[in-house]
């Protein structure tokens, strides 16, 4: 009985060392994600939700990186919006002819709540969006540079290598304990 706890014990201490050793590795991935790209301009796909949803953005828009923050170039489906709000601050359009254009601070792989005043209706109104620029979809925006890995895949890479190391750890230890039996027996 002693030897089937000690055994048990053993495989839980192995446990708990590859489960700290995937944190270790994965919370830099993590970290890695989030960032933005280099300074530059790209495209990048933007989702829109939220009003009565006749409303649309442009996407593909044009995204601009520059010294570690990013801005994109919203382009609605109306020419009535007189000015976003984007945490507390407002953004007028860029633009006096055609549908309204506003170039606003983004966060990219989140959901970002704006609100935009429409004069389309009788009166002006207010109303709540959200909008989401999706990273994996971002390109250059016409320059001969290599096209950058996205986020995802570089994610996905170094999650399929974690998944290997674990692997072959696992192996090494099996084979280690298969040794130590085999030398025990004899």
């Amino acid at each position: 009985m002693s030897t089937f706890i000690r055994k048990r014990g053993m495989h839980m201490k192995k446990g708990l060392f590859l489960t700290m050793l995937l944190l270790v590795i994965i919370l830099p991935v993590q970290a890695l994600a989030a960032e933005l790209p280099s300074d530059g301009q790209y495209m990048i796909e933007v989702v829109l939700s939220g009003g009565s949803g006749r409303a649309k953005v442009e996407s593909p828009t044009k995204l601009t990186v520059t010294n570690g923050a990013a801005t994109a170039a919203v382009i609605w489906s109306s020419p009535y919006y007189e000015y976003m709000l984007v945490d507390g601050i407002t953004y007028y359009p860029v633009n006096t002819e055609g549908n309204s254009a506003f170039e606003i601070p983004v966060l990219l792989d989140e959901d970002m709540v704006v609100s935009a005043q429409t004069v389309a209706m009788s009166e002006p109104h207010e109303i709540d969006y959200t909008l989401r620029f999706d990273s994996a979809t971002m390109k250059p925006l016409s320059d001969n540079r290599a096209v950058p890995i996205s986020l995802r895949t570089a994610v996905l890479v170094a999650a399929a290598l974690i998944v290997a190391a674990v692997g072959l750890l696992i192996a090494a230890l099996k084979r280690r304990s298969k040794k130590r039996k085999t030398a025990e027996e004899k």
